[in-house]
Formats: structure tokens, sequence, C-alpha cells
């Protein structure tokens, strides 16, 4: 069974004055970051995306639940990671530098369905050996079991229904050799209001208006996630919310 360590910031009736209600999950919904986009329109909706990651989560709780994964001390081969849904790389070539920094190498498999966000992504790389790019779906990875030490994604498990975010999960789990890191948004009624104000306010393309609230409405509760994950396979699964910063992180095998 999957086990559950879920984390919130008030009990019930502090969160319904917090505004930690759960809001209804608006199934069937497509942003338009599912659809293509001109050259023009993805630059600039990526930067936006970039910039909300940075500030809000995106990288940093992803990136300490990886070192939890992977333990301390110096390694003598590269941490493999793949991360799903990288778009055109932008947290992996930080999660390099950031590796390097410490003195503990990684390499990044950035693997995406999407052909011109890969291919701005191997622009910006300029040749660098730690970054790899993959152009495949998420349902089906074409990686072998355990090819990866973690599996990692951001922003991407509420996109996807019900039985495709089982099948993404399943695909993570199998080329996972230490684990799962999902890092996601939180559906409340405080999450939206706070992704309205940061779109309004750090964004600049209005697609990124659009989606920033819609994204929320579409995010998948903890319960909700402890229930894909098991149907996907895993038997350890700890999820842990951050309120302020509108996110839902998941880790498990």
């Amino acid at each position: 069974m999957v086990g559950r360590a879920i984390a919130w910031a008030a009990g019930r009736d502090a969160g319904r004055c917090l505004g930690l209600s759960a809001l209804p999950r608006l199934a069937g919904a497509v942003e338009h970051g599912d659809r293509a986009m001109a050259a023009s329109d993805l630059a600039t909706y990526l930067d936006d995306l970039e910039r909300l990651n940075r500030w809000f989560g995106g990288y940093r709780f992803t990136a300490a639940a990886m070192d939890r994964l992977a333990g301390d001390g110096a390694a003598p081969t590269p941490l493999v990671v793949a991360d799903l849904g990288g778009a055109r790389g932008d947290f992996a070539r930080w999660l390099v530098r950031r590796a390097r920094r410490r003195g503990r190498p990684v390499r990044v498999l950035v693997v995406d369905r999407d052909h011109a966000a890969l291919a701005a992504g191997r622009e910006r790389a300029d040749g660098d050996a730690d970054v790899l790019w993959v152009q495949a779906d998420a349902t089906a990875l074409p990686l072998r079991a355990r090819a990866v030490d973690v599996a990692t994604t951001s922003l991407t498990l509420h996109h996807l229904e019900p039985p495709a975010a089982v099948a993404m999960l399943g695909a993570l789990r199998r080329v996972a050799r230490l684990g799962v890191v999902v890092n996601d948004l939180l559906r409340t009624r405080l999450a939206y209001l706070l992704v309205r104000i940061a779109v309004r306010a750090l964004c600049r393309h209005p697609f990124s208006h659009d989606d920033g609230p819609l994204s929320v409405l579409r995010a998948y509760l903890p319960r909700e996630i402890e229930e894909l994950a098991r149907a996907a396979g895993f038997s350890r699964l700890a999820i842990r919310t951050y309120p302020l910063f509108a996110r839902t992180m998941a880790v498990g095998s």
C-alpha cells in the first residue's frame, strides 16, 4: 500500500479561513501550453515559466527532494536525472550549474514531446555534455528500466487526465532507480489567488496570464495524487504541500 505523509500548513477550520479549501478540478481543459506555438510566443511563454519556477519553488523544492533521494557525500559518477516535460531545459541547466558549484556532478536528460522547445534548449545549452535531449511522450519513455537515478517532472502532471497521468507516473517509476519527484500546483483558493497575482505581476505573455490560474484548476489534490500513484504501482509515497508557494511535492518509488 502507498504510504502517505501529507503535511498541511493549518488545520481544517484554519485552512478555510486562509483559503486552503480545495477547488473542484476542471477536467478536460486545454491550455495554450498544450498547443503548438509560434517561436516568438514560445520563447516569451517559456521565459515566464522559468521566472515563476525560480521564484516559487519549481527549482529549489525539486532539487532538495532529489538531494534527499541521492543522499549525502561525493559520488564517483554523475547523478543521472530524467526531467520529463523539461521543455528547453531551463531547470536542467540550473541543476547542472548548481551541481558543479557543489562538486557533485549531475547529468540531465531533458525529455519533452515539443521539438521546438527542445531545439531552443539545445541552442541555449551550447553543447553542454551534461544536458542531453530526448523527444518523447510523457506516457511512453524510450528508456530501459532503472536507466536513471532520479526521474522528475514539474508542472506536467496537471496537464494529463487520470489515465494518462497514471501512465506517466508508471513510466517514471519504471525508469528511476532511486525514486521519482513530482512538483506541481496546489489546487486551493489561496493558490488560485496567488497564481493570478503572480502571473499578472511577473509574466509578460497573455498566454501565461490565462494558463497560470487554469493550471491551478487542473491540478490534483494530494489525495488524488496518492490514488494516481497507487494505480501506477508506487509502493512508497510522501506528499508535502507549500501553500504560500502554491506547490505540491510528491516523492516516491
